[in-house]
């Protein structure tokens, strides 16, 4: 099974830090964000890692190179301009198995990523408490089902699973992936848990502050 981490963005919020650093180099603690993903995914089973390109791509293949040093194996997939979260991983689809995880590259967290490996729903998210920039959350979750209009309500994590028919029929280019979530989670596709360990999305400047604090 393999697992892609999502490095392509241009991370509007954090500059000027990412007018010359990619958001996934930023560091915390004196390692960068995507090294502790590549560690943790090392740890959990994952031998075989896909890393979407675009922002500043040519850095972070400097510094992570075939993966030889994090024990994994890498394989780039490059956009000229990024594809947002869904077009990324539908062009990244050739370097993928038939169930892979997601996780984005801007985020902080202890998750045990060895807990997706048995996940088989079409989409299998992984919810948080709401952080307070994000309040009202994003999906419901009801024994173990993902919906949209439930109470209470949970932050997505930027922490997934897929099948690869999840995006099947879908156009190659630039596509979100929220709006694809919430019409599947309508039709009884997507399962979810909550995690409760520590976790942070790494948007503002402010945010990388307080955690490097």
């Amino acid at each position: 099974m393999k697992a892609m981490i999502l490095a392509a963005g241009r991370g509007e919020r954090l500059r000027p830090l990412t007018d010359t650093t990619p958001k996934p180099l930023l560091e915390v603690r004196g390692k960068p964000l995507i090294v502790y993903h590549l560690e943790a995914l090392a740890r959990a089973g994952f031998a075989e890692i896909v890393i979407n390109l675009s922002w500043l791509g040519e850095k972070i293949r400097d510094r992570l190179g075939t993966g030889e040093a994090f024990g994994v194996r890498i394989a780039y997939s490059e956009e000229a301009t990024a594809l947002e979260t869904a077009g990324g991983i539908l062009q990244a689809l050739p370097l993928l198995g038939e169930r892979f995880v997601v996780v984005n590259a801007d985020i902080f967290t202890d998750y045990d990523f060895s807990r997706l490996r048995e996940v088989t729903a079409a989409a299998h998210l992984v919810l948080v408490d709401n952080p307070g920039h994000n309040s009202g959350g994003d999906f419901s979750l009801d024994d173990g089902a993902v919906g949209n209009r439930g109470k209470p309500m949970h932050t997505f994590s930027g922490i997934a699973q897929y099948q690869r028919s999840f995006f099947a029929g879908l156009e190659p280019g630039k596509l979100a992936l929220a709006p694809l979530l919430r019409a599947a989670s309508d039709r009884g596709q997507v399962s979810g848990e909550l995690f409760r360990g520590e976790w942070i999305d790494i948007g503002t400047a402010e945010r990388l502050a307080l955690l490097n604090a």
